[in-house]
């Protein structure tokens, strides 16, 4: 890390959070590590070299350490601003255009183009895609929300907040309908929920969104017939013990007979039970055997449980945390308001996308297909979290973190 005693708008430049710098990269080791372990029978059955996404994860995760390096030894006002708007428009476009660019160009999943193919990988333009949404509705509520008294109308709010609704709209249609991603979608809802509450806005505007996201989710669900099967298959899963503590007269309406077995859930509860508290060791599980498809990407987290154990996943789950609270630290004391809501917006990003994946994994949701920051593998997602992790730590340059807050 670097410091030096250039001005920052007569602010004073300090050291930037190495021990968030530390933290992200135990994190990206991990990740590394698990990527060799857990993909050995996908290695088998395409026929890989064995070392294929271990090679793959090592260089995308080196790569990401020295990304967050070099953004740390930036000032934050020649990149942050620069390089958010960058994001938000360069991958908005590309995500637009992705169903029009011939097959030759794109990776098709179920039926959707959600990578673009170049020479040697694949890019998911999503990933990048978020890291701009919370930079531009950063900038945008700066400009136009935080000093708006909360004491207006509600329709007043309405007409305040409605450039964002139809923008929003605009990017449902294109990831949940074009991409068919219906978790990026709640990812993105969440943090512009959240964020709004940051810029002043008033519970009115809180409830009544709330019952639209509601609707809105229960109708992009009930369009696509894939999405209401994994309902079925979750519901197939849970409605005993849910059932068992309803009165007996709902038993009658809500049970359905005949659902789909909840086959990749189950696996996965079955893999962190076999895991125990200590795990079965380093290379030894058995879910990663053909039970689970591509267990080192969604479903990392119960491959890694099964071989190090609940305790190996506490320790992922407290590093994740102190990830988010250390960023939560740095918003708490940076002043530029864009940077505040930016660093709040990075932080949502990362505890709700985690918290999305750890409930459908273990069934206590739907599952969404939300890979785990920083530990699933994928180069996407990896440099992606890099460089928004990276613009934190430039941010942090503006901030003293060794001073306490009175």
């Amino acid at each position: 890390m670097h410091s030096n005693k250039n001005q920052i708008k007569n602010n004073r430049i300090y050291q930037a959070d190495y021990v968030l710098f530390l933290l992200v990269s135990t994190l990206i080791i991990v990740s590394i590590i698990f990527s060799y372990s857990l993909s050995v029978y996908t290695v088998q059955y395409f026929e890989y070299n064995q070392f294929h996404f271990f090679i793959r994860q090592l260089f995308v995760g080196v790569l990401s350490i020295f990304i967050m390096w070099g953004f740390s030894l930036l000032n934050p006002d020649k990149i942050v601003n620069k390089l958010g708007m960058f994001l938000f428009i360069t991958f908005f476009i590309l995500m637009a255009i992705m169903p029009f660019l011939p097959a030759s160009l794109v990776t098709a999943s179920g039926g959707a183009n959600r990578w673009i193919r170049l020479p040697g990988f694949s890019l998911s333009p999503v990933e990048f895609f978020k890291i701009g949404f919370i930079y531009f509705l950063s900038w945008s509520f700066h400009r136009r929300l935080i000093e708006i008294p909360k004491k207006i109308t509600l329709k007043e709010e309405f007409i305040l907040l409605l450039p964002y609704f139809f923008s929003f709209i605009i990017i449902v249609f294109i990831i949940a309908f074009l991409q068919k991603d219906l978790g990026q979608v709640v990812l993105l809802g969440g943090i512009l929920f959240i964020l709004l509450i940051f810029a002043n806005r008033s519970y009115k505007v809180f409830v009544t969104l709330g019952l639209v996201g509601v609707i809105a989710l229960v109708g992009l669900i009930v369009a696509a017939p894939h999405r209401i099967q994994r309902i079925f298959s979750w519901w197939a899963m849970v409605q005993d013990g849910i059932l068992m503590v309803l009165p007996s007269w709902a038993d009658k309406y809500l049970r359905i007979e005949d659902l789909p077995e909840p086959y990749q859930v189950s696996h996965s509860l079955n893999a962190m039970n076999n895991g125990g508290m200590f795990g079965q060791g380093l290379g030894l599980g058995d879910i990663k055997l053909g039970f689970l498809s591509e267990v080192h990407t969604d479903f990392v987290l119960a491959g890694i449980t099964e071989e190090i154990g609940f305790v190996g996943l506490v320790l992922i789950s407290v590093l994740m945390f102190l990830i988010v609270l250390r960023i939560f630290k740095i918003s708490g004391r940076v002043e530029n308001k864009i940077y505040h809501l930016f660093t709040i917006g990075v932080a949502l990003m990362i505890i709700i996308a985690f918290l999305i994946n750890s409930y459908g994994i273990s069934g206590m949701i739907p599952i969404k297909g939300i890979a785990v920051p920083l530990v699933s593998y994928g180069g996407s997602s990896m440099l992606s979290m890099a460089i928004a992790i990276g613009l934190v730590l430039s941010i942090s340059k503006s901030v003293d973190l060794r001073k306490k807050v009175k």
